[in-house]
């Protein structure tokens, strides 16, 4: 229900243009790389998705090193050589196998099957959550992550132009990439390695690099030398490559601007425009019982999605998750930058503090020192007396800890013993 008064209307509409603004934007880039892949290793010439595949990562790792260590937009965490191979190494090995096997899939299997496969993932990073101890098993859950795959077999027994080695190909890099995700959780984020686009290229692709390059010596090195009836164009390869990079900023953005369920949710839409652009394109057939199959699993996605969003609203309710929660993160959530500002910050606040004492102690001490001969020049022993009253007074200022009084102390003490000798 949108709020009665204007200015929030206007709030909330801009809110929502933003936010499909992100979600129309990635789902075009997106539609855009996954149809320039097919078309590149099935219709173009160039059938050698590790080559494809090494070149992307190539191109992201050149990218994230000009801007980290070069144009630093982004600082490093510096890691040891040690953290990034216990850590970040996996993760490469992972994201290389699923990038090789995804893309080997296209040279066997249409894009509207592949993405019919793709509803799988959310069962598959469930169950690689359970396996590695971040997501806790629950019957619901499961049978439901059963019935999409249940959906996925009625799917490929829809397919006509089905062919094994690419549902293999296609299986196995869907548990590579849930298995990362998963990783990424446990080896990257629940350690304060919270990165962004940039960062996470700068890291992770020179490892993927490193992974794929072992495969590719002994796969494709030989046939890309053997063969010559395939072709290489230079800039049709870049604006590949950029595509691919760009993707990787829309994905960060939308997550970052709305949520990964608005991403999921958007995603259940971006295939089945892919089904259609895949028919239409590549005249890739699509029957009816492979509709009815993907129907039924983009049914079981969106119980998943409602009932992810349920768990997540228990958990806030239960940790009792109010603005003062969101307003005071936890320190081990903040950053190791927030944390450094924070006690730079309180250095100085101190530093200032010592100034102000050491200021005040140099006006009391000096006060004190200018006015005790003073009194003593009067002579007799009312003016040791007035003297006396006089320092006492100063000491119990100081000890007030307050220059303003101090000085109102050493004027009234002054006043007195002028007095009193003129009294004598």
């Amino acid at each position: 229900m949108l709020p009665k008064d204007p200015a929030s209307q206007a709030k909330v509409l801009r809110e929502v243009i933003r936010s499909y603004t992100y979600v129309v934007t990635w789902m075009g880039i997106s539609i855009a790389v996954i149809l320039f892949n097919k078309w590149l290793l099935a219709y173009s010439g160039f059938p050698f998705p590790i080559s494809l595949t090494l070149w992307h990562m190539f191109f992201c790792s050149f990218v994230g090193v000009i801007a980290v260590r070069v144009l630093k937009v982004v600082k490093s965490h510096n890691m040891t050589p040690r953290e990034y191979y216990t850590r970040v190494m996996p993760i490469g090995l992972l994201y290389a196998g699923s990038l090789w096997l995804s893309n080997s899939a296209y040279l066997y299997l249409s894009v509207s099957f592949i993405q019919m496969t793709k509803s799988l993932m959310p069962g598959l990073v469930y169950a690689s959550g359970v396996m590695l101890g971040t997501e806790k098993y629950a019957r619901g859950v499961t049978l439901n992550m059963l019935l999409i795959a249940f959906g996925v077999v009625i799917c490929a027994i829809g397919e006509l132009n089905l062919v094994f080695t690419g549902v293999v190909q296609q299986l196995t890099a869907l548990g590579f990439e849930a298995m990362r995700l998963t990783m990424v959780q446990v080896l990257i984020n629940s350690k304060g390695y919270n990165m962004n686009p940039i960062q996470s290229l700068y890291y992770v692709s020179p490892s993927c690099f490193m992974c794929l390059l072992v495969p590719w010596l002994f796969v494709e090195m030989g046939k890309l030398r053997t063969t010559h009836d395939w072709t290489f164009n230079p800039s049709v390869m870049l604006a590949n490559a950029l595509t691919a990079f760009i993707l990787n900023l829309a994905v960060f953005l939308l997550i970052g601007k709305t949520s990964a369920l608005t991403m999921n949710i958007a995603g259940v839409i971006k295939d089945w425009m892919l089904i259609f652009f895949s028919f239409y394109l590549f005249k890739a057939p699509v029957t009816t019982l492979n509709l009815l199959g993907y129907a039924f699993c983009c049914s079981g996605v969106v119980v998943y999605n409602h009932m992810k969003l349920q768990m997540i609203k228990s958990k806030v309710a239960a940790s009792g998750g109010g603005k003062a929660d969101e307003e005071k993160p936890k320190d081990s959530e903040r950053s190791k930058e927030d944390i450094l500002t924070e006690i730079r910050r309180l250095q100085a606040q101190m530093a200032e503090l010592e100034d102000r004492v050491s200021t005040s102690a140099k006006v009391m001490n000096g006060s004190a020192t200018a006015v005790v001969p003073v009194a003593m020049a009067g002579g007799g022993g009312h003016s040791s007396a007035g003297a006396g009253n006089l320092v006492e007074r100063v000491a119990g200022s100081a000890r007030d800890g307050d220059a303003v009084v101090s000085a109102a102390a050493v004027a009234g003490a002054g006043e007195s013993s002028e007095k009193e000798n003129k009294d004598k």
